[in-house]
C-alpha cells in the first residue's frame, strides 16, 4: 500500500483495508493537519476522518440495502472497489512535512489511476492535494465553502487555510475555480474579493444557490471536463452542521449537497474530492458527524455509479 500511513480498525463504509492503491478505483486516506498559523490550534480537525469512518461503522454491514439517495445499493457495482490507506502521519506544527505528505500521497494514487478522496484537517490541507492533482489538469476546482479563501498570506503564513484558493489559482493546471455557497463575511476584504473576481472565478453565493439550484454551478461546469470538490463542511448550514469553527447560518442543506456532488458527477469527470473543516468536539450529540460522513458516502455511491 501507501506510505506513511497509520492503519485504521475502522475503514469508511464500503471501503477495505485490504486492498491497494493499484488495484482500487478510489483511495480515501487522512490528513489530520495541514499547515498551522502561529497562535491558532490545528488539533481540533485532528481526528476528523477517524469520527467520520466511525459514524458510518453500522451502516457498513448494510451495504446490500437499497439507498435511496442513490437509487439502489451504495456500491452497486462489483466491479467498482474502494482501498482505505488510513491517516497521514502528520504532526500539529510541522506544516512542511504535512504538505509533503499529503502532495506525497495524493501523487501516488492519482498515479496509480484512483480518485483520491483525503478527509481534512484544516482548509490548508487542499492546497498540496490540489497541487498534485498536476497531472489531471486543465482541472476545475469546486469549492463547497462558506469562504472564499483567497487571502496572500495571514499571520505571515500564505499556506494556511485562509490562502486556499488564491495558492490554486497560481498553480498552472487549474484553469477554473467555481465557489458554492458563499455568504455571511465570507473571509475575505474588498481586495481578495476583486483578486477573486479578476482572475475568473465564479462565485456563486448560498443565496444564489438556493434560488437557482445546481443550475447555477453547472453553467460554469464545462462539460466532460476534469474536476475536483473540495467540501468544507461550514458550506453547510449551522443548523445541521454545528461541527465547524465558524459556523454559518444560510448555508446548504444535506440534500442540496448530495445533489450538487451528483450533478458535477454526471457532467464532468470527478478526478478527486475531500472534505475539510470538521471539528468533532463541536458535534455534541453525534448528527454531525452522520451528516458529513453520508456526504461523502454518497460521493462514493454517485462515483461507483457515473453513467446513471
Amino acid at each position: 500500500m501507501l506510505t506513511p500511513f497509520s492503519s485504521v480498525e475502522v475503514p469508511f463504509i464500503g471501503a477495505s483495508t485490504e486492498i491497494d492503491a493499484e488495484s482500487a478505483d478510489v483511495v480515501v486516506f487522512g490528513a489530520p493537519h495541514g499547515t498551522p498559523y502561529r497562535g491558532i490550534d490545528n488539533e481540533p480537525f485532528a481526528t476528523a476522518a477517524d469520527v467520520l469512518r466511525c459514524a458510518l461503522e453500522e451502516d457498513a454491514g448494510w451495504l446490500d440495502h437499497w439507498d435511496f439517495d442513490l437509487g439502489g445499493p451504495l456500491l452497486d457495482n462489483d466491479l467498482f472497489s474502494i482501498a482505505d490507506a488510513g491517516n497521514l502521519a502528520t504532526t500539529a506544527l510541522d506544516g512542511a512535512l504535512n504538505r509533503q505528505l499529503i502532495h506525497g500521497a495524493t501523487e501516488k494514487i492519482v498515479g496509480c489511476g484512483a480518485v483520491p478522496l483525503m478527509i481534512g484537517g484544516d482548509d490548508s490541507t487542499p492546497i498540496p492535494f490540489i497541487e498534485a492533482l498536476a497531472p489531471c489538469g486543465p482541472l476545475t476546482i469546486i469549492q463547497i465553502d462558506a469562504h472564499i479563501d483567497w487571502r496572500d498570506e495571514r499571520r505571515g503564513e500564505s499556506l494556511g487555510y485562509s490562502s486556499t484558493m488564491r495558492r490554486a489559482s497560481e498553480m498552472d493546471h487549474v484553469v477554473n475555480i467555481i465557489q458554492v455557497g458563499i455568504r455571511g463575511l465570507g473571509s475575505a476584504r474588498r481586495a481578495e474579493v476583486e483578486i477573486a473576481n479578476d482572475w475568473g472565478a465564479k462565485i456563486v453565493t448560498a443565496r444564489e444557490f438556493h434560488q437557482q439550484g445546481v443550475a447555477a454551478v453547472l453553467k460554469h461546469l464545462k462539460r466532460n471536463s476534469n474536476c475536483m470538490i473540495t467540501f468544507d463542511c461550514d458550506a453547510l448550514d449551522s443548523g445541521i452542521m454545528p461541527a465547524v469553527m465558524a459556523p454559518t447560518p444560510g448555508g446548504l442543506s444535506y440534500t442540496q449537497s448530495i445533489d450538487l456532488i451528483d450533478a458535477v458527477i454526471k457532467q464532468a469527470n470527478l478526478v478527486a474530492f475531500d472534505m475539510i473543516e470538521f471539528v468533532p468536539s463541536r458535534d455534541l450529540n453525534g448528527t454531525a458527524a452522520i451528516t458529513a460522513a453520508r456526504i461523502i458516502a454518497n460521493a462514493l455511491g454517485c462515483l461507483a455509479r457515473p453513467s446513471q
